[in-house]
């Protein structure tokens, strides 16, 4: 429960913020003078105080300066009868965090009260990850400490010393590669190499000799014999990254290949065998892409033996900040700045975002963040326009403005681009919320993805 130190000396005064703020579900108590709060303050902690300036002894502005050295991380409401600039200023100065003028409606001081307590918080927090990011040594190269990146941990610890396929699935960005890693790196292949291809960046005609070799001779090009990628990760562990985007054709000669544990290399009379431990990872929906006929079933069971989720960013709530530690760190390195930290507003702003790319968005945000900061920590001037404005999406059906009413087809993204997020970005159940085909969903998020929508 966020509790409230009020100081006033006109006690009805106090007493009604005090009952206003109670019947809000905040604690409250009441100091008449500074020198009471100030021992007062001396026992117990608060998450707020709000003073008035004028009050017989030390004034309001003398107890926000003293508290300001003694006790930073309390935030400071001045409540002033005269509103005069130079008292605003004078507030300010002393440290405040806001300040009110009589008279205020009661709604705007509860209003400005839990701003200031989740400001603290906020810095309580950020202090916090600053902490964990210096004491964690994290799991191999994947941070975190949220629920669902810790059951990621586990599976990953459960399956890494087999030879189970593994499919990692997952939005772009959420650090699928980084997974891959891992499991290889904890596994009992991991004094042998780890050989990966992203399948979207071989072109299809060039893929089957990347992953299977050819003999010299085999195409114009082809002047010596040269092993292909299952043959290079022998032992080892072989990462085909964005499997989804694989041609139908490829996918027939690789379940081929995953069947009898051999490949044919290309112009070549012989098939040599392999022994590799295979890991796939896609950003697609598979189940959706075999109904729009785009990937293979049979081929979908071979290598679905475990699947391991990466859950987007928006889900690992305060991983984000545990993140934007660790890349602050980093990039003031890299940059050589004097960057140490990210301010409570930064890490407002940081929480309340989307995060469509996920980490590899964050990543990029920080760096360019660090790179135009001017002081030693983050500042909201320093993040991208995107995340500094953003405003969480909102379904609005009622109002008395017909111009705040929204189409049906962007109240319609909107909605499914709210579900998408209530379940991590798992399309079967956001599916089943909707009461749409897997094959539906999935077209209208591509073709917003495609627009620049999500």
């Amino acid at each position: 429960m966020t509790s409230v130190l009020i100081v006033d000396d006109e006690r009805a005064m106090a007493d009604a913020m005090a009952e206003q703020l109670a019947s809000h579900g905040l604690k409250t108590t009441i100091a008449s003078s500074a020198d009471e709060a100030s021992s007062i303050l001396g026992e117990t902690d608060f998450d707020v105080v709000v003073t008035d300036v004028n009050m017989r002894g030390k004034s309001g502005i003398d107890l926000c300066g003293r508290l300001a050295v003694n006790r930073p991380d309390v935030p400071v409401i001045v409540v002033t009868a005269f509103g005069s600039m130079e008292t605003a200023v004078a507030t300010l100065r002393a440290g405040a965090f806001d300040f009110l003028t009589k008279p205020f409606d009661m709604e705007e001081l509860v209003i400005v009260v839990e701003r200031a307590a989740q400001h603290r918080q906020l810095r309580e927090e950020v202090k916090r990850l600053r902490r964990a990011v210096e004491d964690s040594k994290g799991f191999e190269e994947i941070t975190g400490v949220s629920a669902p990146i810790k059951e990621v941990f586990a599976l990953i610890d459960h399956v890494a010393e087999t030879d189970a396929t593994v499919l990692v699935s997952g939005e772009t960005g959420t650090g699928k590669e980084l997974a891959a890693r891992a499991l290889h790196r904890r596994s009992r292949r991991r004094g042998q190499p780890m050989v990966t291809v992203n399948c979207a960046a071989v072109p299809a005609n060039l893929l089957e000799s990347e992953l299977f070799g050819h003999v010299r001779g085999a195409f114009t090009d082809a002047r010596a014999d040269r092993k292909g990628l299952f043959q290079q990760a022998d032992r080892g562990t072989l990462f085909l990254d964005e499997l989804g985007e694989m041609p139908l054709e490829m996918q027939a000669k690789l379940l081929r290949a995953l069947e009898v544990r051999a490949v044919r290399p290309i112009g070549g009379h012989e098939e040599v065998s392999f022994d590799v431990r295979l890991v796939a990872a896609t950003h697609r929906d598979l189940v959706s892409s075999i109904e729009a006929g785009t990937f293979r079933e049979d081929l979908y069971y071979r290598i679905n033996v475990v699947e391991l989720t990466m859950p987007p960013l928006r889900a690992r709530g305060t991983d984000v900040l545990l993140l934007a530690q660790t890349f602050v760190d980093q990039f003031a390195r890299q940059h050589t700045k004097p960057v140490m930290r990210i301010s409570s507003a930064v890490a407002e702003r940081l929480l309340a975002y989307a995060w469509p790319g996920n980490v590899r968005e964050l990543r990029n945000c920080i760096e360019r963040a660090v790179a135009l900061a001017r002081f030693d920590e983050l500042v909201v001037d320093d993040l991208p326009p995107q995340v500094r404005e953003y405003r969480a999406s909102h379904v609005l059906v009622a109002a008395s403005d017909p111009s705040e009413l929204a189409p049906l087809a962007e109240v319609e993204r909107r909605y499914i681009e709210r579900v998408m997020q209530s379940v991590g970005g798992n399309k079967r159940q956001a599916a089943q919320i909707l009461g749409l085909d897997r094959a539906t969903l999935y077209r209208k998020l591509e073709r917003w993805s495609q627009n620049g929508k999500t």
